[in-house]
């Protein structure tokens, strides 16, 4: 059972239909260039998006130091959801879910960690990096409109 206190959760209605949103997530080379808080680069050494497939990346900070990230898709559900098991320090779940709506996608976030310490020790960290996150999706997605257009 899921204890609710360690669940960081957001949600974002985006201007775009599900499967849009759900194509920025499944393919790589989108993923690299989106995926982290704002300030952050990826280097992907693999990204295999099918259910059970691996995802090993090294986030580059800012800061210069680099984080690096083993993660498991644990669900694709075209359109609808995704999951990714954080296989590594520090462990968590992301669901992200996705509903189409009048002009676009309520997008909710909920990355559930193992611990609910951890979850408490990085909600300070996690909660805004999180919203970042979700504004280079936005900025993306926003990217790939508009070379749609051209």
């Amino acid at each position: 059972m899921t204890d609710e206190n360690a669940v960081l959760q957001t949600r974002r209605h985006l201007p775009y239909p599900p499967d849009a949103v759900y194509a920025a997530f499944v393919d790589p080379e989108r993923l690299a260039r989106w995926w982290g808080p704002a300030g952050f680069t990826n280097t992907f050494a693999q990204c295999d998006v099918v259910v059970g497939g691996e995802w090993v990346f090294t986030m580059h900070g800012p800061d210069g130091r680099d984080y690096p990230n083993r993660s498991v898709f644990a669900a694709l559900d075209p359109g609808r959801r995704v999951v990714i098991e954080h296989v590594c320090a520090p462990l968590f779940a992301l669901t992200v879910t996705l509903a189409a709506v009048e002009g676009g996608t309520e997008l909710h976030w909920a990355q559930d960690f193992r611990d609910r310490a951890v979850a408490d020790a990085l909600r300070a960290v996690c909660e805004p990096a999180n919203e970042e996150n979700l504004d280079r999706l936005h900025a993306e997605l926003r990217a790939g409109e508009a070379a749609d257009k051209r």
